[in-house]
C-alpha cells in the first residue's frame, strides 16, 4: 500500500522523535547512575580514610550495637552469646586474665584465650557480666578495655560518694550517741550532787539546831552545876560548925 508523501513524512518524523526521547532518557538513566556510583565511592573513601575512632566512641558505639540486650539476661545465661561464651570459658579455665579494673563495684577486665587467639573484653558489677566485647585485634581489644575502664570510674562516682556520705553519716551518728551518753552521764551526776547537796543542806540544819540544844542544856548544866557546888559549900560549912578552923 502505497502512502502519500506527506504522510510518509509525517511518520517518520514521529519515529525519529521517538528514537531521540528514548536516547535522552538512557543517557539521563546512566548519568544519574554514575553520579550515584560516584557518591557511593567517595563515601566509601571518606569511610576508608575516616581515623580510628577512640577509645570510648568505640565503647559507645559496641554499647549501641548491644543496647537491645538485657543484662539480666546475661547473669541468667539463657542468652548464648559473648557472655555466655565468657563464662563458659572462664568455668573450664581456658582464659587468661591479662589486666582488671576495679571502681566500686564496677570492674572491666581484658581475657585471652590462646588456642582461638581471640580477646575479651568485660564490663561487669558486683561480678555480675554486663557486657562482653570479643576480638582478634589486640589494639582494639586494649582500646576497648582502656574505655571501659574509664567507663567504670565514671559509673563508680556516685557510688564512691554515697560509701563516703554513709562514713560521714556513721561518724556524726557516732558522735551524737557519744555526746547523748555524755550527757546524760553529766546530767545523772548532777542530779546526784541536787539531791546530796539537799541531804547535806538538811543535815546542817539539823546540827545547828542540835547544836544551840546543847549549847542551851550545857548552859543550864553549867548553872545548875554551880548552883549545887554552892549548896556543897553551905552544907559542909554547917557540918564543920564548931570544929577547928582548918588550914
Amino acid at each position: 500500500m502505497k502512502y502519500p508523501l506527506d504522510l510518509r513524512r509525517a511518520v517518520m518524523l514521529a519515529i525519529a522523535c521517538a528514537f531521540m526521547h528514548g536516547g535522552i532518557a538512557q543517557s539521563a538513566s546512566k548519568t544519574a547512575t554514575g553520579t550515584d556510583v560516584a557518591r557511593a565511592s567517595a563515601g566509601k573513601g571518606a569511610q576508608a580514610d575516616a581515623p580510628d575512632g577512640s577509645a570510648d566512641e568505640i565503647a559507645a558505639q559496641d554499647m549501641t550495637a548491644d543496647s537491645h540486650a538485657d543484662p539480666r539476661a546475661y547473669a541468667s545465661g539463657s542468652t548464648q552469646g559473648d557472655v555466655a561464651d565468657l563464662m563458659q570459658l572462664i568455668h573450664d579455665g581456658g582464659l587468661v586474665e591479662m589486666r582488671t579494673t576495679y571502681n566500686g563495684g564496677y570492674g572491666a577486665s581484658l581475657f585471652f584465650h590462646a588456642p582461638s587467639m581471640t580477646y575479651y573484653v568485660a564490663l561487669f558489677q558486683d561480678k555480675h557480666f554486663w557486657r562482653v566485647i570479643r576480638t582478634s585485634d589486640q589494639s582494639r581489644a586494649e582500646t576497648i578495655y582502656s574505655g571501659f575502664a574509664r567507663q567504670t570510674s565514671q559509673l563508680a562516682e556516685v557510688e564512691i560518694r554515697r560509701a563516703q556520705l554513709q562514713a560521714q553519716k556513721a561518724s556524726i551518728e557516732r558522735v551524737i550517741n557519744e555526746s547523748q551518753a555524755r550527757a546524760q552521764r553529766l546530767q545523772a551526776d548532777i542530779e546526784v550532787a541536787h539531791a546530796q547537796e539537799a541531804k547535806v543542806a538538811d543535815y546542817q540544819r539539823q546540827t545547828q539546831d542540835e547544836t544551840l540544844a546543847l549549847r542551851d542544856e550545857k548552859e543550864k548544866a553549867q548553872a545548875q552545876l554551880r548552883q549545887l557546888q554552892q549548896q556543897v559549900l553551905q552544907l559542909q560549912h554547917q557540918a564543920e560548925a564548931g570544929l577547928p578552923g582548918t588550914r
